[in-house]
């Protein structure tokens, strides 16, 4: 639709425009209708739609500026996109303007469409606005049914699962097959092998008899037949060989399923995410997308978050207990991260989690299909694994670019004896005794000796609980006695004077 501005003057008050798109009827005496062409359907609406959203020029629209606008040559033409007018005017010699203000009369026009338009109805309107906004969403989103990555979800969710049925079944097998030929576990090693050879021969009295070349190896074969007839086993009846062999026809076919199921895995990982299956592979990468939900979640994430995903209950418990968070999650079982040493994962990891990023939003948001991207950052992260390598072998003394020579190897073989010293707890004491402590332990003795001869001597020693002290006092008490006597008896003796 084509519409003439009436009043120019009211179109200068940027601010105050609003108010004259309030009603139908104010809006009509700024705006004209001049011309107006209906789509035919929506696929033409959706064509017209698309060209306006990139800045082109589309058909029908060159034909109404042509045959209307041509005319009125020396008017301006009002355009919402600087880019749209610059082609008008590049291609049909059309002045065109945009400003501010171009952008508020095209708002106050979309708000009284309908009282512009006349002799369309409202429900009408409403369904073909409805119908042409799903159509330009879908194109938009770039919708299609290659990039639907609900099946890669599923796909690798049931590939786990079997995996997880097959080791079920295979272990079973191996274990009720083994009561009755338990040698044959030893010798085949390779799980669908031993049930393709358990399938074909049944009874282990048929193995002499019977071809497996066809499966096993000459020499394999050989051992097998030559353990087939001292076999230890016990005896089972025809029965049992009968179920234990639909045991192995379903591990069988449960194998040949998951192959055919990995195949398609990986071509639709190639058709949906190339980049990504450069990278990681489509294994990691498929359990990268399923954990995320989908493609465009992944995309979302950082790379921060793309190399700790599959680890989050180790990271929340590290930073409950404070310790050291994890390095890696799912990116750990990469092919990169695996050929690295154990010192430098964590550097690998963050690496490639930073370019599987800009992969992911590449494959999720980019219209280009080619895994070029992801090869050359595959490239980038092998170049510096091998530089992370090599700087561990790196000579530190001298020029520091010569690498290290590493010695011939020699094994030396060392006999260990059995230590019977940790057999007991006990404090072992040795029986000679080393003169200088016999030296000092019998001065030792002396000096206490000595010591206690000298006390002795001073009277300083206790007997019976009570000190030597009381003893002087007996011998004072006795002196005085005998010093009494001595006086009485010196003393004359006087005549006794009776008193009448």
């Amino acid at each position: 639709s084509l519409l003439q501005v009436l009043n120019e003057k009211k179109l200068q008050e940027v601010d105050s425009l609003w108010k004259e798109f309030e009603t139908p009827e104010k809006a009509n005496k700024i705006v004209k209708l001049k011309h107006f062409e209906k789509f035919q359907d929506t696929t033409e609406a959706l064509a017209a739609s698309t060209a306006l959203v990139e800045g082109k020029l589309s058909k029908n629209l060159k034909k109404i500026l042509k045959k209307i606008v041509a005319k009125d040559a020396h008017e301006q033409l009002a355009v919402a996109d600087a880019k749209l007018g610059g082609v008008i005017k590049e291609k049909l010699n059309l002045s065109c303007i945009h400003s501010p203000m171009v952008t508020e009369l095209m708002r106050g026009i979309r708000s009284q469409i309908e009282g512009l338009i006349t002799g369309l109805p409202s429900r009408e309107m409403a369904a073909m606005c409805l119908g042409l906004a799903h159509s330009l969403s879908r194109y938009k989103l770039k919708f299609s049914p290659d990039k639907v990555d609900t099946m890669i979800i599923q796909a690798i969710s049931l590939l786990d699962d079997l995996d997880k049925e097959l080791n079920n079944y295979i272990m079973r097998c191996r274990e009720w097959y083994g009561w009755h030929f338990p040698e044959l576990g030893k010798i085949i090693t390779d799980n669908l092998t031993y049930c393709k050879c358990v399938r074909k021969v049944g009874d282990r009295s048929n193995f002499a008899s019977s071809d497996v070349s066809d499966i096993l190896p000459e020499e394999i074969e050989e051992d097998v037949k030559a353990a087939a007839e001292i076999s230890m086993g016990t005896e089972v009846s025809e029965e049992d060989i009968n179920n234990i062999i639909h045991l192995c026809d379903q591990v069988i076919e449960i194998s040949e399923y998951r192959t055919q199921l990995y195949d398609y895995l990986k071509n639709r990982m190639m058709a949906i995410a190339p980049n990504l299956t450069v990278m990681v592979g489509e294994l990691v990468g498929a359990r990268l997308i399923a954990h995320a939900g989908s493609l465009l979640n992944l995309a979302k994430h950082p790379a921060s978050t793309v190399q700790l995903l599959g680890a989050e209950k180790a990271l929340f418990r590290a930073l409950k207990t404070k310790r050291d968070t994890p390095k890696f999650g799912l990116i750990y079982h990469a092919s990169l991260v695996g050929q690295s040493n154990t010192k430098n994962k964590g550097k690998i990891s963050r690496m490639l989690a930073a370019k599987t990023a800009l992969t992911i939003r590449y494959d999720a948001l980019g219209e280009n299909t080619s895994a070029e991207m992801g090869a050359e950052n595959r490239l980038k992260v092998e170049t510096r694994l091998r530089l992370l390598e090599e700087r561990g072998i790196r000579r530190i003394s001298g020029t520091g670019k010569a690498l290290a020579k590493t010695d011939k190897y020699q094994n030396k073989s060392e006999i260990k004896v059995f230590d019977p010293s940790g057999d007991s707890t006990l404090p072992v004491v040795s029986k000679k005794r080393k003169i200088q402590e016999v030296d000092e332990q019998d001065t030792e003795v002396a000096v206490k000796a000595k010591k206690f001869k000298a006390e002795m001597k001073e009277g300083t020693a206790v007997q019976d609980g009570e000190p030597v002290k009381k003893k002087k006092k007996k011998k004072d008490k006795e002196k005085q006695v005998e010093e009494e006597e001595v006086l009485s008896e010196e003393l004359p003796t006087s005549p006794i004077i009776e008193v009448r």
